[in-house]
């Protein structure tokens, strides 16, 4: 089964097939950083994270682009006067560069916690300003774009594709905005390319027309296009960028080249709490550093991926606990399958274990080519951890069966889904196990019974079972 997508544009599901054979852009909008992440930007970020390791996994060559937003803007549909930059770095009392630098870290610290990869390049909006301003250069010298008092505004009328992707005729895509008429532009849907810095502005750069700060819009066609070409294979985002966001990416784009902007639109959808969408502007968001202070980083990670990227999914904590509990399940396994390859007996494959194995590649992959559908592939990871475990209780497999196991742990739910395992109570329980076994073993060949069965027991009390055979004592956790 091929890898089919389901494109925003076309609004229907469609066969992946990349501009350049083996090879496959991926640009992501990314943060604005002027706070803390929180569990919306974990949404999003996880499921295009999860879209860049399978394309990887099918043996395509990535270039996962990402930006930073670290220009404040004054968008065609934010407050008059607000820039949220400027605005939070005179709060704190901080310039605005500095303030970029603290919640940029924040944000990568927190993509790492989650286990994230970084992009292959990260860029900033301030590092392209330069090419930014030849992009309006050539939508002006093009005549798609006019120049008023300083400011550069894209004329949608000369654009016959406005409004593609998100299907809204002008009226409808004015009405979308609902801000007072700005008499400076030709028509109410027009948007900036450039802005003038009025007095106080901080963050500005000289331009042909005057000191100025680039649109919301400009950043992401300008570096892009530097970075993957003119046509993009895949262009992701949340769905409330789709307009007026990514609609005036296509538009400003399409116009300068005479291309297509981008083969393939992904966009995920939200994250809710009790049915409204969590954000900053609302003050029903989560950080993701509060989220971890009561659940692992892994318990969140399987939170967003047992939801579909294009569905929502909402925020509770009767949802993080079961995701908490779901985790520790898996990972459990994991760590048994890893102890019980150190004592397996060789022999030939176990017939069910081994056939459970095949199935669930085989589901998997079925899933993750419907759209990346992530639950599907979950669900298959957890039906073979049920069987993993009612294996692991019955008997010991072949170590040739586990190490089968093993890999396909490693492969699909490390390698695709991103899960990183770890041994259960830190790296050195194990040497420490390993350690009373061999006391344990001393004083049973002193003759020491008591002492020996107090081991045994308070081993089992805390959940590790010790097995006496003729080659030796080996320990094992309780499923």
């Amino acid at each position: 089964m091929a890898l089919r997508v389901y494109n925003t544009l076309s609004r229907r599901k469609e066969e992946f097939r990349p501009l350049h054979e083996g090879f496959v852009g991926i640009y992501v909008c990314g943060p604005t950083v002027y706070d803390h992440p929180h569990i919306g930007h974990a949404k999003s970020y996880i499921s295009f994270d999860v879209v860049v390791r399978y394309l990887r996994h099918l043996g395509y060559r990535v270039r996962y682009v990402q930006n930073i937003t670290d220009v404040g803007h004054l968008t065609d549909n934010a407050d008059q006067g607000e820039d949220k930059i400027e605005k939070r770095a005179a709060a704190e009392r901080l310039e605005p560069m500095e303030l970029v630098e603290i919640y940029m870290r924040s944000y990568f610290e927190d993509m790492d916690a989650l286990g994230n990869l970084r992009p292959d390049i990260s860029p900033r909006a301030s590092g392209h300003i330069p090419e930014q301003i030849e992009l309006v250069k050539v939508l002006l010298d093009k005549g798609y774009a006019y120049e008023v008092g300083g400011s550069v505004y894209f004329s949608v009328e000369k654009f016959g594709g406005y409004g593609k992707l998100s299907g809204r005729r002008f009226q409808e895509q004015w009405e979308a905005v609902r801000i007072a008429p700005n008499p400076e532009k030709r028509h109410p849907a027009d948007f900036a390319l450039w802005k003038r810095a009025e007095p106080g502005h901080i963050l500005r750069w000289p331009s042909p027309w005057g000191w100025g700060y680039p649109g919301w819009h400009l950043e992401c066609s300008a570096m892009s296009m530097k970075y993957l070409g003119e046509t993009l294979d895949i262009h992701g985002g949340g769905m409330e960028n789709i307009f007026p966001h990514h609609e005036c990416e296509i538009a400003q784009s399409e116009a300068a080249t005479g291309k297509p902007f981008v083969r393939y639109w992904m966009h995920n959808n939200m994250v809710t709490v009790e049915g409204t969408k969590m954000g900053k502007s609302l003050g029903n968001f989560v950080t993701i550093k509060e989220a971890l202070k009561s659940y692992s980083p892994m318990a969140l990670r399987l939170f967003v991926l047992g939801s579909h990227y294009r569905s929502p999914v909402d925020y509770t904590e009767e949802a993080m606990r079961a995701a908490q509990r779901g985790w520790e399940r898996l990972n459990r396994a994991v760590q048994m399958v890893k102890e019980r390859i150190r004592y397996a007996p060789d022999g030939p494959e176990d017939r069910e274990l081994s056939e459970a194995v095949r199935r669930c590649e085989r589901d998997f992959s079925e899933a993750m080519d419907d759209d990346f559908n992530t639950p599907g592939a979950l669900g298959a990871l957890f039906e073979l951890t049920r069987e993993v475990l009612a294996g692991l209780e019955s008997g010991t497999p072949s170590r040739t069966t586990l190490k089968k196991v093993e890999d396909l742990y490693s492969r699909l739910a490390g390698g695709v889904l991103g899960f990183r395992f770890e041994e259960e109570g830190g790296g050195r329980e194990e040497e420490l196990l390993d350690l009373l076994v061999e006391v344990r073993a001393e004083l049973r060949r002193a003759k020491n019974w008591e002492l020996a069965d107090r081991i045994r027991e308070r081993l089992r009390e805390l959940g590790i079972a010790l097995e006496d055979r003729p080659e030796g004592t080996v320990w094992r956790r309780y499923s």
